[in-house]
């Protein structure tokens, strides 16, 4: 009961820190403050790492998973309720939440199976449009809408996945790069999805509730409607998460590790080598898809350079600098790489040049990104005498 005690206080204590410092991190504007908070940063991290802090973290939320993840909504919505009034802010908070949604999906597909996939901007933006074409000109209610553009998302991977069956390594990689580049083209010399101009798309209506109106909380008090997004946001990378972490301690994640670690061996072994790709594939896409759906309503316009090539290594550098296959790791490596080309935009161009040194220097003395994927444990309810 006391070590239930202990674990909870742990959670609890580092959730309160990730929130203080992520509430600074969106609110300050000053260039100095953005690098004394970054230096701060960096010099916690170095201690936990000194003295086993992380883990002692990891394993505390491990123990209780569902405690876990509540209380980590809990600490991004009271950072939301402080951040009420500042639209960029919550607008930034829900796109990380967003791309923390699409990560998981890449990390099913990466950090588990270990399928490259260097189109998650072109599944994102499959999400996007379909959305944009369904809310504007179909009758369906926005969560059937959000539900179908997964499903699309899902079912344009598991077409993808054929050729990418009969290939393995860099040679895989290369087909998800050509269909991202495809995909990006096809948009632009498509005039009924708006060719390069893009489309609009109407704001999200869930259940009589308009997710674009101003949320009133007092006479003469307003929260910005971006909080509305910042909600579901946070719900749909929270349902993410679950899934993904269940799937790596059930027999299915074992399965996923056996074909990404050997796919011969596995194969000996009587393990269907082709039907957990297809599996992973299409779940880390539907992932991408959903997430997609929800970024389109929130910004209301989308266009086709919007989901370049580049774009979907930032989500691949995320996957790797949070730790591969380590479901926890993309959400501090979404937000840092995400908010601090943000932050520095008075450097201008070079912040581009600053943010990739720093991501070199992170993989150079931390190759196993900011937060490893720990061992399996084949007995995770076992206690040591």
């Amino acid at each position: 009961m006391r070590e239930g005690y202990k674990d909870a206080a742990c959670v609890v204590l580092a959730l309160a820190a990730c929130a203080v410092f992520t509430y600074l991190f969106l609110e300050i504007e000053q260039q100095w403050e953005v690098a004394a908070l970054a230096i701060g940063a960096l010099a916690v991290m170095l201690v936990m790492r000194g003295r086993a802090i992380g883990t002692r973290v990891e394993r505390s939320a491990a123990a209780s998973p569902r405690t876990a993840v509540v209380m980590t909504m809990i600490a991004v919505l009271i950072v939301a309720a402080a951040l009420h009034e500042s639209h960029f802010a919550l607008l930034m908070l829900a796109t990380v939440a967003l791309f923390v949604t699409v990560c998981l999906g890449l990390t099913i597909q990466f950090g588990y199976a270990g399928i490259v996939n260097f189109a998650g901007a072109a599944f994102f933006g499959i999400g996007c449009y379909t959305t944009a074409v369904l809310a504007a000109h179909t009758p369906l209610p926005h969560i059937a809408v959000i539900a179908a553009s997964g499903l699309t998302a899902a079912l344009i991977g598991s077409i993808l996945i054929l050729p990418i069956l009969r290939t393995r390594g860099h040679y895989a990689a290369l087909i998800t790069i050509a269909f991202g580049i495809l995909f990006k083209t096809f948009l632009e010399v498509n005039d009924i999805l708006g060719g390069p101009q893009g489309l609009k798309v109407p704001g999200m209506t869930l259940f009589g509730w308009s997710f674009n109106e101003p949320v009133r909380i007092t006479d003469n008090i307003e929260a910005s409607f971006y909080i509305n997004y910042v909600v579901l946001a946070v719900a749909l990378a929270a349902s993410a998460f679950v899934i993904a972490k269940r799937l790596e301690r059930s027999w299915i994640g074992l399965n996923f590790d056996a074909v990404r670690l050997d796919e011969t061996a596995a194969s000996v072994f009587g393990i269907g080598v082709a039907r957990w790709k297809i599996l992973a594939f299409t779940l880390g896409n539907f992932f991408t898809g959903t997430a997609g759906a929800v970024y389109a309503m929130m910004t209301g316009f989308i266009a086709p350079n919007s989901f370049t090539f580049g774009d979907s290594l930032i989500l691949v550098s995320i996957v790797i600098l949070g730790g591969l296959g380590n479901a926890v790791g993309v959400i501090p490596a979404a937000l840092l790489l995400l908010v601090l080309p943000e932050k520095l935009q008075v450097i201008q161009e070079y912040r581009f040049l600053l943010y990739a040194v720093l991501v070199i220097l992170i993989l150079l003395y931390r190759p196993e990104g900011l937060l490893p994927r720990r061992l399996r444990d084949y007995f995770p309810n076992r206690r040591n005498a």
